[in-house]
């Protein structure tokens, strides 16, 4: 029987999260194989391939693996021929230039005549030959952020999350210059068994994803408002609603986007809602 090989991680935050969405896609493994650098499906058929993450996309490129789970920033840099075929929505952050605290900063000329450090040459290349500065590139592997305060570079370019780092090692953000998050990469000409593999196993990543997205919420509602409560909530297609005992009052049942919640609760309490009820949801087909 064909197998899906699938490439991710070895160890990290992207390691974890994947894993996580592919638990949850219902797919059991051996985990204990990840010290094997490799783990067999139980009842799917896929193969998990640990790898460090900047070899991932030449695993894919080279039909080492299928399809990959990695940032989309090793992608870009790497420059491998593969196929983003699904955005996962998960480990997201952005590829900046940061400055030390004390410098002043008027724009991007500033690094005109700089050294800058980074992990990631190909990508500030491209920027820096798109802007038409001139700036000298210092590459290191890991610890990019100590490189100002040791004199090794004048600025960095590096992944930044939350910003912390930047601000512990004295730097500021001045220029994003991309963004990134977790991306599903593939073998371009990906044969048909592992086509249809593949398809299935994004099918359940979508709805993971989508029921991550989605509330699902059940309340009262007094049906002379009952009109303008629906609108507020069209659900998946419309909202389920059913008459109560009560006379005068009807259960209504919807999803809600969790980006939407908390303004849409506001709204339904000023027309009456009452007993609202807030359900996560374990999986959304659409």
């Amino acid at each position: 029987m064909e197998k899906l090989k699938i490439a991710i991680q070895k160890e990290g935050r992207l390691s974890e999260k994947s894993l996580e969405l592919i638990r949850e896609s219902g797919i059991r493994h051996n985990q204990d194989s990840k010290r094997k650098l490799i783990s067999l499906g139980d009842n799917f058929p896929v193969e998990i391939l640990y790898l460090r993450d900047d070899d991932i996309p030449q695993y894919v490129a080279d039909a080492v693996a299928d399809i990959g789970i990695v940032g989309e920033n090793e992608v870009m840099e790497r420059e491998r021929n593969v196929e983003i075929v699904e955005r996962l929505g998960f480990a997201k952050c952005r590829l900046s230039l940061a400055i030390p605290q004390s410098d002043s900063y008027d724009g991007l000329s500033y690094f005109n005549g700089k050294r800058i450090a980074t992990s990631y040459p190909v990508i500030l290349t491209k920027f820096l030959k798109e802007n038409h500065l001139d700036a000298e590139i210092h590459e290191i592997s890991g610890s990019v952020e100590i490189a100002p305060g040791i004199g090794l570079a004048d600025a960095i370019f590096d992944i930044v999350s939350t910003g912390s780092t930047l601000i512990s090692n004295r730097l500021k953000e001045v220029e994003v210059v991309t963004r990134s998050e977790a991306v599903v990469i593939a073998t371009p000409g990906i044969k048909p068994a592992e086509k249809k593999i593949l398809s299935d196993l994004l099918f359940r990543f979508q709805a993971v994803r989508s029921s991550k997205n989605n509330k699902y919420i059940l309340l009262n509602a007094p049906n002379e408002n009952l009109d303008k409560i629906v609108k507020l909530l069209p659900g998946m297609k419309s909202p389920t609603v059913l008459p109560l005992y009560e006379k005068g009052w009807s259960s209504v049942h919807s999803v809600v986007n969790e980006n939407e919640f908390w303004e849409i609760i506001g709204k339904l309490k000023e027309l009456g809602a009452e007993g609202i009820l807030v359900i996560p949801i374990e999986k959304m087909i659409i």
